[in-house]
């Protein structure tokens, strides 16, 4: 069995251990390359020393976790690194800490590829959405010109397939709307209820959904509409994760986070504590598309078309939070958490 040193050392993740002086104890592998500097020459060095720290870390440093996402951090010895930051106890009362420090990739060139997988998808998904409408329009045409005895079918399926394209062409449009969402205080547990009982009404019917909340959770700013239907995309894709799970389970959690932070460009960050998780025993994404969920026309499902999940994080981002999605625990689950300023 592997020891301590040999499991840390691999870890494919940047981490660093502090003492409770708040000095360097350790620093795996992954620090070492993505710092510039060997475990032996960080020992002993505070982490100001290493790198500058995150916006608000300093006045948050009383024992709790602190995470601030998509920060840009000056390393001492020169260069920059844009990275998510998270700080946490290494073990319950204890005064070390444990820093992990996840890569975030440069975003000229990731919007780059992000823009050409994008159209890629786009292109593929048009070719086949429009195209099968456009052949069964065809052949009802085709039909029509000759004799026939009952014209009405054949008109209603040119309307229906017409209609089909149009409500393609709408959700396209969805992404273009940029107007401001009419964002307002909300208690975030009646809104939940609501998205519950559709789901439960509907596609989630024979599921259980189990609720994990922090029942001190403070007032949520969001637009109520726009909220509902990241909710209903969430529950709709963790149920559909689920359509082959002998034991299917949902959960629904609520927390609040201390320190939760992200970037809101011109080097300013906006705390995100109100976090919401919709949690899935389903088999998550494929790999291969894991880290692109986000973008349009990228879908896992055979019959997927790649709007939902850019959708959600439009939304979200409209109400001024960020998501991501995850496979956390063991087993292993699905994990869509979302975070969002309190009002």
């Amino acid at each position: 069995m592997p020891s301590f040193t040999e499991l840390f050392a691999g870890l494919p993740v940047a981490a660093l251990v502090l003492d409770e002086a708040g000095c360097i104890a350790h620093a795996n592998g992954a620090a070492e390359l993505l710092l510039n500097q060997s475990d032996r020459a960080m020992r002993g060095l505070s982490l100001e020393q290493i790198l500058s720290l995150p916006p608000g870390y300093a006045e948050q440093r009383d024992g709790r976790a602190f995470a601030s996402y998509d920060c840009e951090l000056q390393l001492r010895r020169g260069g920059r690194l844009r990275v998510d930051f998270h700080d946490t106890p290494a073990a319950h009362g204890s005064a070390w800490r444990v820093i992990m420090l996840y890569g975030v990739r440069d975003g000229h060139s990731g919007s780059q590829a992000a823009g050409a997988r994008a159209a890629i998808g786009a292109a593929a998904m048009l070719g086949h959405e429009i195209k099968n409408p456009l052949s069964g329009i065809r052949g009802a045409a085709q039909l029509l010109s000759g004799e026939v005895d009952d014209r009405s079918v054949l008109t209603d399926l040119i309307i229906a397939e017409v209609d089909r394209i149009a409500a393609l062409i709408d959700r396209m449009q969805d992404f273009t709307d940029d107007r401001p969402r009419a964002l307002q205080a909300q208690n975030i547990y009646p809104v939940l209820a609501h998205a519950v009982q559709l789901a439960s009404a509907g596609f989630a019917r024979g599921i259980v959904i189990e609720e994990r909340f922090d029942p001190s959770l403070p007032p949520v700013r969001i637009d109520r509409d726009a909220f509902v239907q990241v909710l209903v995309n969430l529950l709709k894709n963790a149920a559909e994760a689920l359509d082959e799970i002998e034991r299917p389970r949902i959960i629904l959690g609520t927390a609040y986070r201390h320190g939760m932070s992200h970037s809101i460009g011109g080097g300013q960050r906006r705390a995100v504590p109100i976090e919401l998780t919709i949690t899935d025993n389903g088999p998550g994404a494929p790999a291969d598309i894991a880290g692109h969920l986000f973008e349009p026309f990228v879908s896992g499902k055979r019959e997927g078309r790649g709007f939902g999940l850019p959708m959600v994080e439009k939304l979200v981002g409209e109400m001024n939070g960020f998501v991501r999605y995850a496979r956390e625990g063991y087993p292993p689950m699905t994990v869509f958490r979302i975070h969002l300023p309190r009002a």
